[in-house]
């Protein structure tokens, strides 16, 4: 099992691969200029003598953060007593079901990038955060604002505020470190700040453990063996140069030693889209995927089970246009060879919209060339990075449904609506019974299947709506009345 803050299952992670795949650089024509430091070029492999003034160095770079976010419970302690109990009021006794709000603290880790206070962390540390905190090495507390989030490849991007340039720590290579190099780890662990780790670098492009998927489609993580554990989330992986050469994120449960990062070389090509549009504009090549099973091999007429076999090709999209087919096995993608069907989520992640790439397929047996321009993803819509109330004259807020949050909450892939992200405990959606975690499937008997669609749904109700809402395994209808 891998623990990061939340465990998504492979069928959840191969369905978003299957569906659209993220740009992981800005378009080759027009790269950004970095915001960061680059370290600088040369082999930092050996062990020294010592760690202690590698420490030194990237510690003041390295912050500690505090996350606070508000839970609306649905049950207070009467309606859990009554529960218990088994307990039921009288015919026609009416109580307006209660709202509890508490806030839930969680912390994490980061690294600071520039001088003006920009910072690196992952995207579930920060998440749905209602208010975050950034400390540092010495005990100065600084409020951070999100500038940028994806949750996909789990990286964030925040900033604070700052009254002269602060230390940064460079960002170095990920893609030219060698397994067996030595490697440390400064985060907060268990709530102990700045503890240092020291390991080395086990393995590169891990997707799965015990043939679960770590995280998610975009899967390439580097592994080691220096401690990190619930805290670490977001703090840097540095070489012995103290360049940061991945983003601390996850851990296996049942494996002792077994940490993975993200490759900074994946983080540095899509900071600068969060910096500038607080989100990461995505790419759809509209197929659905599988592997290519010895079976499938044969009954395809292949000579290894090398590729990605094409399960699917959506209607009018890039995939139909270049007039693949189902049952074409991917073999290339844009000159890059395909061996496991997955590596194919992370090579489109690759090439930016609008980008014209060469497609090698073999169909009947025979490799057949084919030209496909991706198109920007149409099924989802890009958030905002900042955690404005989406619906908040009715009183709760909506996020939109994804593969992870499905499996979250025990949803199949593919699952339909809007996820509830918070309930103000005072509103009329409160006392309608509106819980958070509740999907809200229909708004005034029309199906929703984002958060703009909910928006325009409410709006055409001035001062009441009636939802259909599952919660678990059951549906039911809630009726909203705004107060007069």
């Amino acid at each position: 099992m891998i623990r990061t803050p939340r465990t998504r299952s492979a069928l959840a992670a191969f369905a978003a691969a299957f569906l659209a795949f993220a740009p992981a650089v800005a378009p080759r024509a027009e790269v950004p200029k970095p915001f960061w430091t680059e370290g600088e070029p040369g082999d930092a492999s050996g062990r020294p003598d010592s760690f202690a003034d590698l420490a030194e160095k990237v510690s003041p770079a390295v912050v500690n953060i505090k996350v606070e976010r508000k839970a609306a419970m649905g049950r207070g302690p009467e309606e859990l007593f009554e529960e218990f109990f088994g307990q039921q009021r009288k015919p026609g006794e009416k109580k307006p079901p209660q709202q509890h709000q508490m806030r839930v603290p969680s912390t994490g880790s980061g690294f600071v990038v520039s001088p003006d206070g920009l910072i690196v962390t992952n995207n579930h540390v920060v998440e749905n955060a209602d208010k975050v905190v950034a400390v540092f090495e010495d005990g100065t507390e600084r409020d951070a604002k999100i500038v940028g989030r994806d949750p996909k490849t789990d990286l964030a991007l925040i900033k604070v505020s700052a009254d002269k340039p602060l230390a940064t720590v460079p960002l170095g290579d990920s893609d030219h470190l060698r397994v067996g190099a030595w490697v440390m780890a400064i985060g907060n662990p268990f709530g102990l700040d700045h503890t240092v780790t020291v390991g080395i670098l086990s393995a590169k492009g891990r997707s799965k453990f015990g043939g679960e998927q770590i995280a998610g489609p975009y899967d390439d993580f580097l592994q080691t063996d220096a401690s990190i554990n619930p805290g670490n989330s977001g703090g840097p992986l540095c070489d012995m140069k103290g360049r940061v050469i991945g983003i601390n994120t996850a851990i296996a449960a049942n494996g002792q030693g077994i940490g993975f990062a993200i490759p900074i070389d994946m983080a540095k090509a899509l900071l600068p889209q969060l910096l500038e549009h607080g989100a990461v504009t995505r790419g759809w090549l509209g197929v659905q995927i599988q592997p290519v099973t010895p079976a499938l091999a044969k009954t395809f007429k292949l000579g290894d089970s090398k590729g990605a076999l094409v399960g699917q090709v959506f209607d009018d999209s890039p995939a139909a246009k270049a007039k693949l087919e189902r049952g074409d096995v991917i073999t290339q993608f844009d000159g890059k060879g395909i061996r496991d069907y997955d590596d194919l989520p992370r090579i489109v992640a690759s090439t930016p919209p609008g980008a014209a790439v060469d497609v090698v397929v073999m169909r009947d047996g025979k490799e057949k060339k084919l030209k496909a321009t991706l198109e920007k993803m149409k099924e989802e819509e890009i958030q905002p990075a900042s955690d404005e109330p989406t619906d908040s004259d009715w009183g709760f807020d909506v996020q939109a449904m994804s593969d992870e949050i499905a499996s979250q909450l025990g949803l199949s892939a593919g699952a339909k609506g809007v996820v509830v992200s918070a309930v103000d405990p005072d509103s009329a959606a409160a006392r309608a019974g509106l819980r958070r975690g509740d999907v809200i499937l229909e708004a005034n008997r029309h199906e929703i299947g984002s958060p703009k669609e909910l928006k325009d749904a409410l709006g055409k109700n001035g001062d009441s709506c009636v939802l259909l809402v599952q919660r678990g395994d059951g549906t039911l209808y809630l009726a909203i009345e705004k107060d007069s």
